[in-house]
């Protein structure tokens, strides 16, 4: 399908964006800012209006809504019993920073610094950090490490509740140590968790980027599918839609950056003629160019929920009935205060797992409720859990085409828990979650164990539990691999390009080489406004001389020396 377009442009732009989501809406703006350049963003979704989306506390509902999802699914988990996980992504104006559960984690400076040498030239800690700082407006600024001016309104969880405060007293009883803010120089220890929320909503890229941008002449948002670029003697000249029923040709004058998340940028490249070749002649696809590593590289954090029983009535519990619920929902659209404008994550833990680990490799989201993350209740009276997993799996799934009809979902298979690494690191964050729930701070709330109950203790037991339970974080990246040209699964090089065709770029989190350590949306809006830079020709921020802090014991213990 290379040999062009015959339909005339319904619509041209310098820039054809596919995708509204994180990096989608981040780069629109920075694009079309000067006013000198014309954007059009394609967006398969509807409209973010309403309160499931706006309001914090119904973080569960539109992951669990079709209106909102694109309702993948897995393929089979050989390694997880051959489950079916759900692996939701955003279809929706904002995409998956309108459905996401709001938690804010730049990533480890060294994983910054892991993608430098893993070939992503450019994209060091020092690099990066210049592009955290300008998308930020945080209202946390210990060590003048954060971005104050920004259009992304990040504040640290205030809510009252005790079941927070123990949990970040039993972290520093327990040898961890405490960090004023894990998104600064300093990411190891317990913490407040930040939050993408202003003004009790949920600040979404759509509010924080992608509405402001639409308010000026040259931004057009356009909803349909994006079925193909079209890429014409080696250039991508443009995008054909799906859209009332008739394709459309969107015209791009000068490139066309996909930014449609892990799952859907590679199915675009390969319903494109970009992927691998065999792969791709499967399906009846001219190859354009040959590049083994689109959809390849799939990573994601796994996790699964620790939970305990609440001996006095300070969690969540009592609010989780419909009358409370109607009071929460109503103090909210009112005055977008109390319980519906906060996700309840508000205490968090980047610890490591072992002494010789130079930097954290396991998070602990804490939640004081014990409750499923699809809203449904695990406990019948009061309750807490973690949820807790290892960072860094070293294993690797993939993405491939359904079919070549643009309309059928992609075949997706993380392989999950396919290294043997993977077992002994689960086991271990079961285990330090018990540590941490046995520390005296906990002592005044302590019950029995809820999952996975006192009984699985012996690695096998541990081993099965993890099987049956272990839930995907919703952390896809990696199918587009950034690296250099000459490395043949890298699919973009240093500054987002298509290796291989011209006026083409990816820039999402399918780009990142590993994954980052912790939640993927703030990662991923840096990687949108460094992107608009590359893409507008312009130089890079001035690398940051800021260093982050290593425990300087981390080659004796994995926690704070005595």
């Amino acid at each position: 399908m290379s040999g062009g377009n015959s339909v005339m442009p319904e619509l041209s732009a310098d820039f054809v964006i596919v995708g509204s989501g994180s990096a989608g809406s981040a780069m629109a703006s920075r694009l079309s800012e000067d006013g000198k350049h014309s954007v059009v963003i394609i967006e398969f979704g509807g409209s973010d209006v309403g309160p499931f989306i706006q309001m914090p506390a119904a973080l569960s509902y539109p992951m669990n809504m079709r209106r909102y999802d694109w309702g993948y699914q897995t393929e089979a988990e050989p390694h997880l019993g051959n489950r079916r996980l759900v692996a939701p992504r955003g279809k929706v104006v904002g995409g998956s920073s309108s459905i996401n559960g709001m938690v804010y984690v730049r990533g480890h400076a060294a994983d910054f610094d892991h993608w430098e040498e893993a070939g992503a030239k450019g994209w060091s800690y020092a690099d990066v950090l210049p592009y955290f700082k300008r998308m930020e407006a945080s209202h946390t600024n210990e060590d003048g490490s954060r971005g104050t001016e920004g259009p992304l309104h990040v504040k640290k969880g205030d809510t009252p509740n005790p079941l927070f405060d123990a949990f970040i007293e039993a972290g520093r009883q327990a040898g961890f140590g405490v960090t004023p803010d894990y998104n600064g120089l300093k990411q190891e220890g317990f913490s407040r968790f930040q939050h993408t929320i202003h003004n009790g909503r949920r600040w979404s890229t759509a509010n924080a980027y992608l509405k402001p941008a639409l308010k000026r002449k040259n931004v057009t948002l356009v909803n349909g599918l994006a079925e193909r670029v079209v890429i014409e003697s080696g250039r991508a000249t443009g995008v054909e839609i799906a859209r009332g029923g008739t394709t459309q040709f969107i015209q791009a004058k000068r490139e066309v950056v996909l930014a449609a998340s892990a799952f859907n940028s590679p199915k675009i490249l390969m319903l494109s003629g970009i992927g691998p070749a065999s792969h791709l002649r499967e399906h009846g696809i001219p190859v354009i160019a040959d590049r083994p590593g689109v959809g390849a590289n799939l990573m994601d954090h796994l996790e699964l929920y620790i939970q305990q029983e609440c001996t006095q009535p300070v969690s969540l519990y009592s609010k989780m009935n419909l009358v409370s619920k109607a009071m929460i929902g109503l103090e909210w659209l009112l005055m977008k205060t109390g319980d519906g404008a906060t996700n309840h994550f508000e205490a968090c833990a980047f610890v490591r797992s072992k002494a010789g680990i130079r930097y954290p490799d396991i998070q602990f989201h804490f939640l004081p409720v014990a409750i499923r993350y699809d809203g449904k209740a695990a406990a019948k009276n009061h309750g807490f859990q973690a949820h807790v997993g290892p960072m860094r799996s070293k294993s690797r799934g993939h993405v491939r085409l359904g079919s070549a009809n643009a309309t059928d979902k992609p075949s997706i298979f993380f392989n999950y828990m396919s290294h043997e690494d993977d077992w002994s690191e689960f086991r271990h964050c079961i285990r330090l979650a018990r540590e941490i729930f046995g520390q005296e701070a906990f002592a005044p709330y302590r019950g029995r164990e809820i999952s996975p109950g006192e009984s699985v203790q012996t690695d096998a037991q541990l081993d099965e539990f993890i099987r049956e339970h272990a839930e995907s974080a919703f952390h896809p990246c990696g199918t587009c691999k950034m690296g250099a040209a000459n490395d043949p699964l890298a699919v973009v090089d240093e500054e987002c390009r298509v290796i291989g065709v011209e006026g083409l770029r990816v820039a999402d989190s399918s780009i990142f080489p590993r994954i980052t350590n912790g939640n993927l949306n703030a990662p991923s809006i840096m990687v949108g406004e460094k992107a608009a830079d590359h893409i507008l020709g312009k130089s890079s921020l001035p690398r940051s001389n800021q260093e982050p802090w290593i425990n300087p014991d981390w080659e004796k213990t994995d926690r704070l020396a005595v």
